[in-house]
């Protein structure tokens, strides 16, 4: 068994529908603590939900369920514990599994389980994974070929060791992405087209755009997994 931590950018997640928007809005931090059940169509875990300001008391938020649910785009939730001197809920949490995430399961076999640590915040959100090295790995490939960009923050073992983090070119990639810039395919204005180059590689023309579409996403990732600039989006409990 292995584990392995990877970063994201929090408005990638957001546009996954995985962080929903304007959550960093009221709170400073989410904190997976456990997860308790993780099926193909909903999720039930354990989190510590810090807030910005005062806590709301027991009833507050009890009055206010439904339209935290629908905010927040819960199917349901519980408070157990309230602790307002650090301005954190401890709640239980039901929600259903976007179609981004489904893919993720079903590459994952049931093998792989969320575990700590596991923080989400306005900038960044940091996702830990332990279980089987095989479904990890395709967990991750599953990730790179979705062209999401992230950083491998600490892997166990030699999960890693094959891979970089954002990985790597294939041979092919490099020569036809090489070709199409001697060509001038990338040059403005472009001095060669999609089925000459296509021609002039010996592939078809959408076989070539594919290719050369998922070259440039991975070097677009690559780009977007380095930079450390926050991007901040534009309800409340």
């Amino acid at each position: 068994m292995q584990t392995v931590s990877l970063e994201f950018r929090t408005a990638d997640l957001e546009l996954l529908g995985l962080v929903p928007p304007h959550l960093f809005d009221h709170y400073e931090e989410i904190e997976l603590l456990e997860t308790l059940r993780l099926e193909k169509g909903w999720r039930l875990q354990l989190l510590r939900v810090r807030r910005l300001g005062p806590l709301r008391t027991a009833a507050e938020l009890e009055h206010e369920s439904r339209r935290i649910r629908r905010l927040y785009g819960l199917e349901g939730f519980e408070l157990v514990e309230r602790r307002p001197k650090t301005r954190d809920y401890i709640v239980f949490a039901r929600q259903r599994n976007p179609d981004w995430l489904q893919r993720l399961l079903a590459a994952s076999s049931g093998r792989v389980t969320p575990t700590t640590p596991f923080q989400l915040n306005r900038e960044t959100v940091v996702a830990t994974f332990h279980g089987e090295e095989a479904a990890l790995r395709r967990v991750i490939a599953r990730l790179r070929r979705e062209e999401l960009p992230f950083r491998v923050r600490r892997s166990t073992g030699r999960l890693m060791s094959r891979e970089d983090t954002t990985e790597a070119l294939t041979a092919r990639q490099r020569a036809v992405l090489a070709k199409a810039w001697a060509l001038g395919y990338y040059a403005v204005p472009r001095r060669v087209t999609l089925t000459r180059l296509a021609r002039a590689t010996g592939q078809s023309p959408p076989a070539l755009g594919k290719m050369l579409r998922r070259a440039e996403g991975h070097l677009v990732a690559k780009l977007l997994a380095t930079d450390s600039g926050a991007v901040n989006p534009s309800g409340e409990a």
